[in-house]
């Protein structure tokens, strides 16, 4: 027994010790800048992700503010910080997605953690169709019904007195909108005492635990067979378990009800449409597919109106502003405006382009791999099926394209535009490509229709300080340093009526 132990030890360091000299020396991208421990081995990313808890996006930065524009930060991938870039590496070309990123958000057999391009390519076909823009101008009308719920809770707020956590009520708004629009039925979140968010708990509660699950992919299979284990290591995953519950549920009952319906009226409907292969149609794979849709659609355009909506509202200036271009096409309070007038009015457009840039919604990077293409970039060969990415954050944060980053400046596109510059080339939080954002037409009417009814109807005074809202840990999505969510407190001052 003691002879195998010391063999195994024995071969275990022998395995470590050859792939580290060949990660040094003989690996295809031996030659690309970088320190040399993050070359050898994944431990100095795990470090910084697992141990520090998200810092592995400001080691980049600093690799990069070291070694240039073109790193190797772990053993098998590149990370280029140039934003003239960006295109090439999110093209619309064969594009698979990185097999180590797609455990990130547990989900196995949907889109998201489609790896091979051409399955991608026909699971997306299913549901494109229903976030075309034609598709989302015909159900406006759901989101401008729950932007009207929305507004009456802000109503009960200044009538009660009480303050409102608005990052609540925009992620109860954006959950009730992609549920309806994937079921046909609402979640009913806005109207509940707390706006309570199960969809919202489901992506905190993944994101504290997801670069583990990276590292340690077994844990996905867990999820599965041994939630208990799960909860055990992180009770916050408790709120996922809570949504995939309730997901289940739903997709049970579409499967059941599929071939009693005709056509196929909402999201779910097309995903377990009786004429898809059946390995498309299993409960898993249309419970992680609807999972995927419903987390991503939920939190990312709710931190866009929550960061957006704080910084508009410390500066006066800018609210009577937009309320006044608004009083164009929404002259009296009891108007409304489509999402097709609002999109025309410039200074809307632009509060919306800077809110989007500052809002972080994803930290996270998503290398891409051209398994076919080799890559050049300067005088750097990268060879195919390299993972390359481009971290959004740091397009958005450039400070040769967007001076003083940090400032909510949405005159900087006003002014863009006036010079004939594309400054709308580098806002990129959709990412590009084929793999690109689908709900990107639906966040937008989100977007215009709801920050049009905020700003024209009421006057929010903010109860949370610019501190407590800084980025500082890549959990998904960015989150401050002592919080796993960012929340936003505000008293609704003034209901306008003129």
């Amino acid at each position: 027994m003691e002879l195998l132990v010391l063999v195994l030890l024995a071969l275990s360091i022998s395995y470590l010790v050859s792939t580290t000299l060949y990660n040094l020396f003989f690996h295809p991208l031996h030659n690309f800048p970088g320190p040399k421990l993050a070359a050898a081995t994944h431990i100095y990313e795990f470090y910084f992700d697992c141990i520090k808890s998200g810092k592995f996006i400001w080691e980049i930065q600093r690799m990069h503010e070291i070694y240039g524009p073109i790193v190797r930060i772990n053993p098998r991938e590149i990370h280029i910080k140039d934003p003239s870039y960006f295109a090439e590496i999110y093209s619309n070309g064969i594009q698979e997605k990185d097999p180590f990123m797609i455990n990130v958000a547990p989900s196995p057999g949907s889109s998201f953690a489609t790896i091979d391009h051409n399955l991608h390519r026909f699971r997306r076909a299913i549901v494109n169709p229903f976030f075309s823009k034609q598709a989302v101008v015909k159900m406006e009308h759901i989101v401008q019904d729950k932007v009207d719920r929305a507004a009456k809770r802000l109503e009960q707020a200044k009538n009660n007195g009480t303050v409102i956590k608005t990052d609540a009520l925009f992620s109860a708004l954006t959950g009730d909108v992609i549920c309806h629009y994937t079921y046909g039925e609402s979640s009913g979140m806005l109207e509940t005492k707390d706006m309570q968010n199960e969809f919202r708990d489901a992506v905190t509660g993944a994101s504290v635990f997801c670069h583990f699950m990276r590292f340690f992919p077994v844990l996905v299979s867990l999820l599965e067979s041994m939630p208990w284990f799960i909860l055990w290591l992180q009770p916050m995953y408790k709120g996922y378990f809570d949504m995939e519950r309730k997901i289940k549920e739903q997709s049970v009952n579409a499967l059941q009800n599929a071939e009693k319906e005709q056509g196929s009226r909402t999201i779910f409907h097309a995903l377990s449409d009786p004429s898809l292969p059946a390995e498309e149609r299993t409960p898993i794979r249309l419970k992680n597919e609807a999972m995927t849709i419903v987390g991503a659609g939920t939190e990312t355009t709710a931190r866009v109106l929550t960061v957006g909506s704080f910084h508009l509202y410390r500066d006066g200036t800018m609210v009577r502003r937009l309320r006044d271009e608004l009083r164009t096409v929404m002259p009296d309070p009891t108007s409304k405006a489509s999402w097709g007038q609002l999109e025309k009015l410039p200074y809307l457009t632009a509060v919306i382009s800077e809110s989007l840039r500052l809002a972080h919604s994803t930290t996270l990077r998503f290398p891409r791999v051209a398994p076919n293409k080799t890559r050049m970039y300067k005088n750097y060969i990268i060879p195919p099926g390299t993972p390359v990415s481009q971290s959004i954050y740091f397009v958005h944060m450039d400070p040769d394209i967007f001076p003083e980053p940090n400032t909510f400046t949405p005159d900087r596109w006003l002014e863009a535009s006036q010079k004939g510059e594309r400054l709308d080339r580098f806002l990129v939080p959709f990412t590009k490509g084929s793999r690109m954002c689908l709900g990107m037409n639906l966040a937008y009417a989100e977007l215009y229709l709801m920050f049009a009814t905020l700003t024209r109807h009421f006057d929010l005074e903010m109860r949370t300080s610019w501190e407590d809202i800084q980025i500082s840990r890549d959990m998904i999505l960015g989150v401050p340093e002592k919080k796993d969510v960012l929340e936003v407190e505000a008293v609704v001052t003034a209901v306008v009526y003129e």
